[in-house]
């Protein structure tokens, strides 16, 4: 290591490298890899999590398939990031819209009245509709839905880091 840093400059080095190391300073890679953006909340304000992600044990077994966003009814939908609108209309009794992010990445958002079309190209913070009624909550929410290659995935894994900021005093 002598060869690469001046005596100096190897306490901030070491320190460095252990919190790059314990995932402190650049977050881990997640499934949304080739994305050069973090995504952004579907909701704004930054939304309460009511109900988070509950992988099912096989893929045709009970599970929760995404997470619930706590909002009002007519509460606007904004897309999480750039795509185009693979899908608008009703699943089961529900409104819904998928959006194609590229690289076998959808995002889908319920109950959802959409104020977007299938094929229209959308940018991280447009609005793709409103808060609809019905849906599987207690009270109005959204329930947002990843899937990656076919495979349902944890939405919050493409909001990059969302702990809470942590100073560290520099060595001395």
């Amino acid at each position: 290591m002598s060869k690469f840093f001046r005596p100096a400059l190897r306490p901030l080095a070491l320190a460095l490298l252990a919190l790059c190391c314990l995932g402190v300073v650049f977050p881990a890679q997640t499934a949304h890899a080739d994305s050069q953006e973090p995504w952004q909340w579907p909701l704004t304000p930054k939304p309460v999590i009511s109900r988070n992600f509950e992988p099912p044990p096989q893929p045709w077994a009970s599970g929760h398939r995404g997470v619930d966003l706590e909002a009002a009814s007519g509460a606007a939908i904004l897309s999480p990031a750039d795509g185009r609108v693979l899908f608008v209309g009703t699943v089961v009794d529900r409104p819904v819209i998928t959006v194609d992010h590229g690289n076998q990445v959808l995002s889908s958002f319920e109950p959802a009245l959409a104020s977007v079309e299938e094929g229209d190209v959308v940018v991280a913070g447009k609005r793709l509709g409103a808060i609809g009624s019905g849906g599987h909550c207690e009270a109005a929410c959204l329930h947002w839905g990843v899937r990656v290659k076919g495979e349902y995935v944890d939405p919050l894994h493409f909001i990059r880091d969302r702990r809470p900021s942590i100073l560290l005093p520099l060595p001395r």
